[in-house]
């Protein structure tokens, strides 16, 4: 006689909804899952359907237990769509992994270090597994926000992250945890325990162009001079008539930066330019000394990194994780048009098609370089983040 048995293994479940007014609307690849007892909510919509009043009282009705976080942007993910202007919600339940959350906001500090080390520090350190952050794009200095959050925490702890967008807008974005969301806002989710495995990946596949040339001058995130030439009349010169359409053309152009005493380096997007006081302002720091090098896109090239970053995320190929969150830039968005969705399919098909992703295009990425190392942050990437729970 043989003794068959069979043993269930619990793992984290998730589900993925569309708001369309007050109706959740369940996409078809979603697990089963009891929303009384969800135990995270992560929101991603554009900040016209987040500045609605009541958005928090909403989605609590829908899902009492839970932690909710909100997240606005410059487009959200929905499996393989990408939507303007629309409500995406994904509703995690774990098995043994426990969650804590905290936010800060940077109105209330000197400085976004500041706040950052305040945020971080609010969170247990104990069992901490993995921190995602979520953060006001348009106040945040994405650089020291980076700094701030790994001062304090263990090197082996992974954090990973996006800062919230505002479409093509740059005025102001909206990050909420467990009420209405608002301008200035961070919030840091901690998971903690044994069970849960988070890995990360994060690819550009920009054409770099041009000589190699050095930050001569600069303060912070504004870059002032280039081999002691001024960086925005240079900045011009290499990008012909497309300097007419500045500062919107900026991000169809990045630069690639790489610090002092870095060997690797990482792509940083100008948000604005000032005519008057000849300078560039980045979503990072772009320390003097810094070599810099002028960047391009390549359609084909974007495509095929999406699709390497989520095979950074895989553990093994018959392992699928049991969700990924896609955090890709507006840059991006803006030169695929019509066709951005293709960077998501990408990553859906080396899935498999068999994991449940949702995400967001933001105006910043933060994961750490995917060689490891301590944590960035990253402007015209696709950076993805996978869950797995044992």
């Amino acid at each position: 006689m043989t003794l068959c048995i069979r043993i269930i293994l619990k793992k984290m479940t998730t589900s993925l909804y569309k708001l369309q007014d007050t109706e959740w609307l369940v996409h078809s690849l979603s697990h089963p899952i009891d929303e009384l007892q969800v135990a995270l909510v992560l929101c991603f919509a554009s900040k016209s359907k987040l500045s609605k009043p009541g958005v928090y009282d909403l989605v609590k009705q829908k899902f009492p237990a839970a932690q909710i976080v909100f997240c606005s942007t410059a487009g959200e993910i929905y499996q393989e769509a990408v939507l303007d202007d629309s409500f995406v919600a994904v509703a995690m339940q774990f098995d043994k992994t426990t969650i804590e959350t905290a936010s800060v906001n940077i109105k209330d500090y000197k400085d976004t270090y500041s706040a950052a080390i305040s945020l971080i520090k609010k969170l247990k350190t104990q069992g901490l597994a993995h921190v995602l952050v979520f953060s006001d794009g348009s106040m945040v200095n994405g650089s020291e926000l980076v700094k701030g959050l790994t001062t304090p925490l263990d090197k082996k702890v992974l954090i990973t992250g996006g800062l919230a967008g505002d479409g093509p807008h740059f005025k102001s974005t909206l990050v909420g945890i467990n009420k209405q969301p608002a301008a200035g806002e961070i919030a840091a989710i901690g998971l903690y325990g044994n069970s849960i495995k988070v890995t990360h990946g994060s690819q550009g596949g920009w054409d770099i162009f041009g000589l190699e040339k050095r930050v001569t001058n600069s303060s912070g995130n504004i870059l002032i001079e280039l081999e002691d030439q001024n960086a925005l009349e240079l900045y011009k010169k290499y990008l012909g008539d497309e300097a007419k359409k500045l500062p919107g053309s900026a991000l169809l152009f990045p630069l690639s930066v790489t610090t002092p005493g870095s060997q690797k380096d990482v792509v940083r997007t100008i948000l604005s330019v000032n005519e008057d006081e000849k300078s560039m302002t980045f979503a990072g720091d772009v320390p003097v000394g810094s070599k810099v090098r002028f960047m391009k896109a390549n359609f084909e090239k974007l495509t095929l990194a999406a699709a390497e970053a989520a095979s950074f995320t895989k553990i093994d190929e018959e392992r699928k994780p049991d969700f990924s969150l896609l955090i890709s830039c507006v840059g991006r968005k803006l030169i695929l048009e019509t066709r951005t969705d293709e960077e998501v399919k990408a990553v859906s098909r080396t899935f498999d098609g068999k994991t449940l992703i949702a995400g967001f295009y933001s105006y910043g990425e933060i994961s750490p370089l995917n060689e490891g190392g301590s944590c960035q942050l990253h402007n015209q990437t696709m950076t993805i983040t996978s869950f797995y729970e044992n």
